[in-house]
C-alpha cells in the first residue's frame, strides 16, 4: 500500500486520529479498495515515525466502524462492509443534497442542519 498519510505534528488532532481518519478517507475515494490488504501496524508506524500503540489504536476503531477486518496473521483488510455503508451514507447525502437545493438552502445552512443532526446522535 502507498499511503499518503502524513502526521501533523503541531495539529490539535491526535495522531491516532489522524491515520484513521486518513485511511478512511482513501477508503472512502477509492484509493483502498476493497480487499486491500493494509501495512502491519508496525510497518505503517516506522513509516510514520510515530507509536506502534497510535497505529493499532486507529486500526482498532477502523475495525469497530467496520471499515476493515483483521483476519489473524494474514493481515488487516479493507473491508466490503464499510463500502456499503459508505455508500448508503452516500446515497442519504445526495437525497438530502437534493431537498436543500429544491427548499432552496444555502450552503451554510443546509450544512449547519446535518452537523446539528450528527451532534444530536
Amino acid at each position: 500500500m502507498d499511503a499518503v498519510i502524513t502526521i501533523d505534528t503541531d495539529s490539535p488532532v491526535p495522531p491516532f486520529e489522524q491515520v484513521r481518519t486518513g485511511l478512511a478517507r482513501q477508503m472512502a475515494d477509492g484509493t483502498l479498495p476493497v480487499g486491500a490488504r493494509l501495512p502491519t501496524v508496525r510497518a505503517l508506524a516506522g513509516e510514520l515515525g510515530i507509536a506502534v500503540n497510535t497505529v493499532a489504536r486507529a486500526y482498532r476503531e477502523l475495525e469497530a466502524a467496520r471499515l476493515v477486518e483483521t483476519r489473524g496473521r494474514a493481515g488487516t483488510f479493507v473491508s466490503a462492509g464499510g463500502s456499503r455503508r459508505l455508500e448508503t451514507a452516500r446515497a442519504a447525502a445526495d437525497r438530502y443534497a437534493e431537498t436543500a437545493h429544491e427548499l432552496g438552502l444555502e450552503l451554510d445552512e443546509a450544512l449547519k442542519i446535518v452537523r446539528a443532526a450528527l451532534d444530536r446522535r
